[in-house]
């Protein structure tokens, strides 16, 4: 696209081949836009830019003279996500758009929803990355900026997707990266109090969530929990026709009664006056509201249940409730869960299970929401069968052994935990110390693939981490 269609009356005729708002990714053609981050301004790297051969420049501030086209606008920011729509062709009119926001189970239920569509007919965007048949792409935010964000519903397009299942952060709400979007169906998990550093106060929070359901258009579905207490903001704020999902009796899909066994959940639901069963492979309550979620958004989209039921059989989340096998009599299970609600809901499914003892591995996400992290560690530590072992989460600059501290600030008279701050020594002496029926259970990072520590991230996979502990200690044990 030449600048001049991009901004009218600009008066370059400049050929763009693509959006940038970060120097360090310029290709040569590239339009960057110098927004105002929390950290830097862009405007500042507008000569870095140049050099790695961007075509022209938009700016919302003098910079001087340079060698190529500048724009100049009131603000890019509030510009930005305008700019990359208009450059992509408004890919998000060509797909039917579900968002999902919530505390807890955004990751389980875009995939859910993925899954259940198939990843050749909806791509995924959230804490797992960018997916769909033929495309995978990386975002280092659940819900990406808009340069970013723009370019994968354009790949989505292209790789004939006619859905996308993103995961909508409430800082990508409050921050205005998906405000120009508007949504076939939004989605509403559950709410508890986290990311009061970003938000200031929980009714903040609460109202920034609640974002997405004003942003759904008015012959869309705002699919909302009627068993969290604070549905009620989300479905004032609902522009759509709303949808009631839970146990509650005004629920409209409801869950009548569950059973959570070692290898599966069957769940019965009464729905539009008729009551029917699904046999979910996915575990613990949480599993139970994360699929209810999907398949009322699924019906409210025009699909019966014959539609879904052979693809119900495939469902699996990565990350989430992933037993890694042992060959011996003790167990490993990874999951994402990370706030205190998701800690307390991962500690009741294992007691479901039966171990005598979950020995639970975690850590808490460096300059990030320090109010919640006493809590985590009471949560883990106050369970009568757990022995805590804390450690790093992507510390960034933070310093590991304050985020421990803060970790267990509440539990300092408890004996069932220890500190060890190198996450792999932390996996590795969890699995080391398992007796028979007892379990390693590892939070905070699921199936995720970096650690961001101070000098930059690093590779490292929970997953991986605990496969490499078990197979060292069977080695020894031969």
């Amino acid at each position: 696209m030449k600048l001049c269609e991009l901004f009218e009356n600009c008066g370059y005729d400049t050929e763009i081949r693509g959006i940038k708002t970060s120097s360090r990714d310029i290709e040569p053609g590239d339009l960057f836009v110098c927004i105002k981050g929390i950290a830097a301004d862009r405007h500042d790297f507008a000569d870095d830019a140049i050099a790695k051969g961007a075509a022209a420049l938009v700016v919302s501030r003098d910079i001087g003279e340079k060698s190529v086209p500048v724009v100049r606008v009131s603000d890019t920011n509030e510009q930005m996500a305008y700019i990359a729509q208009k450059f992509y062709g408004y890919p998000e009119r060509k797909m039917k758009m579900i968002g999902v926001t919530g505390t807890d189970g955004k990751t389980s239920t875009a995939t859910i929803l993925q899954t259940l569509l198939s990843d050749t007919a909806c791509g995924y965007i959230g804490t797992n990355g960018v997916l769909c048949a033929g495309y995978e792409g990386d975002t280092p935010n659940t819900t990406p900026d808009a340069d970013k964000l723009y370019q994968f519903l354009d790949q989505f397009v292209r790789h004939g997707c006619s859905y996308t299942a993103m995961e909508v952060s409430s800082e990508a709400l409050m921050r205005g990266r998906t405000k120009t979007l508007e949504f076939d169906v939004s989605v509403f998990t559950n709410i508890t109090s986290e990311h009061i550093n970003i938000h200031g106060t929980f009714a903040n929070y609460l109202k920034d969530k609640s974002r997405l359901f004003a942003q759904t258009k008015k012959d869309g579905f705002c699919i909302i929990n009627a068993d969290d207490e604070n549905c009620q903001t989300m479905i004032d704020a609902a522009n759509g026709t709303v949808l009631l999902y839970g146990k509650s009796e005004k629920a409209d899909l409801r869950i009548v009664s569950y059973d959570i066994e070692r290898g599966h959940t069957p769940i019965r639901y009464s729905y539009m006056g008729k009551e029917f069963t699904v046999d979910s492979p996915l575990l613990g309550e949480f599993n139970v509201y994360n699929l209810s979620a999907a398949l009322l958004a699924l019906f409210a989209l025009g699909y019966q249940m014959s539609d879904l039921e052979e693809r119900l059989k495939h469902l699996a989340v990565d990350g989430r409730v992933t037993f890694i096998e042992t060959g011996r009599d003790y167990w490993v299970m990874v999951d994402y869960a990370h706030t205190p609600n998701g800690i307390q809901n991962i500690l009741k499914l294992a007691d479901t299970f039966g171990f005598d003892r979950i020995v639970t591995v975690i850590g808490a996400a460096g300059t990030r929401d320090p109010y919640k992290r006493p809590l985590m560690g009471k949560t883990i530590c106050d369970h009568p069968k757990t022995y805590g072992i804390f450690t790093y989460e992507d510390p960034r600059t933070e310093d590991p052994a304050d985020i421990a501290a803060d970790l267990t600030r509440d539990i300092r008279d408890y004996d069932n935990y220890r500190i060890i701050l190198d996450r792999g020594d932390a996996i590795r002496a969890a699995v080391d110390m398992l007796k028979d029926n007892e379990c390693a259970l590892i939070l905070g990072k699921g199936n995720e693939d970096e650690e961001e520590l101070k000098d930059g991230p690093i590779h490292f996979n929970d997953i991986e981490e605990a496969k490499k502990a078990i197979q060292a200690r069977n080695s020894r044990e031969k």
